[in-house]
């Protein structure tokens, strides 16, 4: 049996898929936590952090056995080997950061999916299928329909432009809105109450239900507003809800600041 990729389910079911992104936990571990939280998958990401390959691989195996979906974000541009490794290594689908085409999206399709659908270089046992001695012909169903998902970031106005070329193109699951890269290419970095922003995700949203694909929010985090506005509006059903750097460094400020009130209220008590 397969694993289940939650992210696709979800989506035919209409509900979220709540990803926590891995960018500085090497541990294993973090899956654990990850799963008690309540989070559906794992955006492990190589772009943005010293993670190895062989992290990767230790982390996605663990979501594997957690029943958490783990994708890999690669780095932009990094070539059919590092994508195929990731594959190979546990990933059950990619991030391809910074897609700004059609051509860029099909392209990305081709390196995930084994041939007839791309060209994927075989090989026999894969983490998704639990490291089974599988038939080929298995392999090759499983692995393309469900456990090597294909997920696009839209990062630039000019893959706004572009949208509906790159949604219709097949074998993309996911066009995931990168936030923070987009508001900053519109020349309004982290600014994501402007009516242009907000016009660029609705452009987006309208793409994604034309050709009948997954839209996906990156980059805004513990902002409820623009959440309830993604997830009832604009249809998202996949998020990045947040990164394990931003989590742990928010839980160190509150507990630093909750220990350091108690000490400023004794000082005070004491003249």
């Amino acid at each position: 049996m397969a694993t289940h990729n939650n992210v696709l389910t979800k989506a035919v079911a209409g509900r979220l898929c709540k990803a926590m992104g891995i960018r500085m936990v090497a541990n294993p571990l973090i899956v654990q936590l990850a799963a008690n939280a309540g989070f559906d998958a794992l955006f492990i990401d190589l772009e943005h952090s010293t993670l190895s390959l062989a992290d990767a691989s230790a982390i996605a195996c663990a979501g594997l056995l957690s029943g958490l979906t783990p994708f890999v974000r690669v780095p932009h541009q990094c070539g059919v080997g590092f994508v195929q490794q990731a594959l190979d290594s546990g990933a059950m689908g990619i991030v391809f950061p910074h897609v700004h085409s059609a051509a860029d999206a099909r392209a990305a399709v081709q390196t995930c999916k084994f041939p007839p659908l791309g060209i994927r270089s075989m090989w026999g046992q894969q983490p998704a299928l639990g490291m089974r001695v599988t038939a080929v012909g298995r392999i090759v169903e499983v692995c393309n329909a469900s456990a090597s998902s294909v997920i696009v970031m839209v990062e630039e106005a000019a893959s706004v432009e572009h949208i509906d070329a790159i949604a219709a193109v097949e074998g993309v699951d996911v066009l995931l809105v990168g936030c923070l890269d987009l508001s900053t290419d519109m020349g309004a970095p982290g600014k994501f109450e402007t009516r242009s922003f907000r016009a660029a995700l609705e452009k987006v949203s309208a793409a994604c239900r034309r050709a009948g694909k997954v839209m996906g929010l990156a980059g805004i985090y513990n902002n409820r507003e623009m959440h309830e506005w993604a997830i009832n509006t604009l249809g998202v059903r996949f998020m990045l809800c947040q990164q394990d750097s931003n989590l742990l460094a928010a839980a160190a400020i509150d507990c630093a600041a909750s220990v350091a009130k108690i000490e400023r209220d004794r000082m005070r008590l004491l003249g």
